[in-house]
């Protein structure tokens, strides 16, 4: 009886111990993940797809049902290629966040394709941390082609299924460099708020 209850114990341990973006499993039937963007210029609707990437799409959700989204600007806005938000508040100082990099899911079958989000990163593949971008147009260069520093590529974890129109009339909103910024726009464009439809 004893060893039973150590065993329950120490399971009960690793789980706890997961981290953050820990979270129960989903039935193979549910639906996805849908998340709502209200932004100062329309609203965003996105599908995501756990069965593709599942650590980034628990990792994401857990930043959206902790509100870490609200009020933070769209900060690179590239026509034709992506347009980029998650890290910077209107005032322009970093938001942060204490989870730790997501892995990089690669090759989890998905493509860079137009209306499709992906996790931003650096140099580094496995850096993939708050920023997320929207693919403005097939993007095959992000997309993986090998497990080395060069191919991994971007993940894809979700897809626009509402409000395309509103990422494009951001995509063609004029912009500015600003510090390490090379594309802010100008009249700031705020998410004030991402949540989870139920």
């Amino acid at each position: 009886m004893r060893q039973r209850n150590l065993a329950a114990f120490v399971a009960l341990w690793i789980v706890g111990c997961s981290g953050q973006d820990a979270a129960p499993a989903t039935d193979s039937t549910s639906s996805p993940p849908v998340v709502v963007f209200e932004t100062s210029l329309g609203t965003i609707v996105a599908e995501l797809a756990p069965e593709h990437a599942p650590q980034t799409v628990r990792h994401f959700l857990t930043h959206v049902r902790s509100q870490f989204y609200d009020g933070i600007i769209v900060h690179r806005v590239e026509p034709g290629f992506v347009i980029q938000a998650g890290g910077y508040q209107p005032d322009m100082r970093e938001r942060r966040t204490s989870a730790f990099p997501v892995a990089n899911e690669n090759p989890t079958g998905l493509l860079n394709a137009r209306g499709t989000l992906a996790m931003a990163r650096t140099a580094d593949p496995h850096s993939g941390l708050v920023d997320f971008f929207i693919n403005l147009a097939d993007n095959a260069r992000l997309d993986y082609r090998d497990s080395t520093a060069e191919g991994w590529g971007y993940v894809v974890f979700g897809r626009v299924i509402e409000g395309m129109d509103v990422v494009d009339v951001i995509a063609g909103t004029p912009t500015r460099p600003q510090g390490r910024l090379r594309s802010l726009p100008i009249e700031p464009i705020i998410i004030s708020h991402a949540y989870i439809r139920e």
